[in-house]
């Protein structure tokens, strides 16, 4: 287990915590989430503690692969582990969100349909001897994914202030860049996944 499949791993952990933050009913045990105001914008400290814990889950997204790459730690577990944390990171919080009346349905829809059909590509290239590697449309999805989520928790702020709807911007890019990465998966691995008779 190197460093880069530790931090990986911690990005599962800090995941499974964000999920019970925001959907363990504390109420029931006599825990309550305070507002918080900030430049006349109301969080709940539970959406604050949620994005600062997500803040640091995305930078070991962007820390496990620069410090693999550094040191020549790739391994096709690692890369297995990466795409895994991402998926339980951002599909989740996406879902969770979404319970929450924070975010259009059919983002998750998309996303979460979109990585059913890419690792059906992957499990088919693995089956055939083939490790199939993140692309640069996929990265910049789940980047601009996480950038959105990160807004949203944080109310939008600071363009909250000045009506931009940035967050969602984010959001509605990384959905039209997931349809845009499935294509390019499916494209870059047809040959692969599509006997010749």
């Amino acid at each position: 287990m190197n460093l880069p499949n530790k931090l990986t791993i911690t990005r599962i952990v800090l995941s499974i915590i964000i999920i019970i933050i925001l959907c363990f009913p504390f109420y029931e045990i006599g825990i309550d989430f305070p507002d918080v105001t900030i430049v006349d914008v109301d969080l709940n400290l539970r959406y604050i503690i949620s994005g600062i814990l997500f803040i640091i889950a995305s930078l070991t997204d962007f820390l496990d692969g620069y410090i693999a790459r550094k040191k020549g730690l790739i391994t096709n577990t690692g890369k297995m582990l990466d795409a895994i944390a991402d998926k339980i990171l951002v599909n989740s919080v996406l879902i969770v969100l979404t319970s929450l009346n924070e975010i259009d349905a059919i983002i998750p829809v998309v996303i979460v349909v979109r990585d059913i059909l890419v690792n059906t590509i992957k499990m088919e290239a693995a089956a055939k001897g083939k490790v199939v590697a993140a692309i640069k449309s996929g990265k910049l999805k789940t980047a601009s994914l996480m950038i959105g989520v990160i807004l949203i928790f944080f109310g939008n702020l600071p363009f909250e202030l000045i009506g931009l709807r940035v967050a969602e911007f984010f959001l509605y890019f990384a959905t039209i860049m997931s349809i845009v990465s499935m294509i390019q998966y499916y494209n870059i691995n047809k040959k692969l996944i599509i006997e010749e008779k």
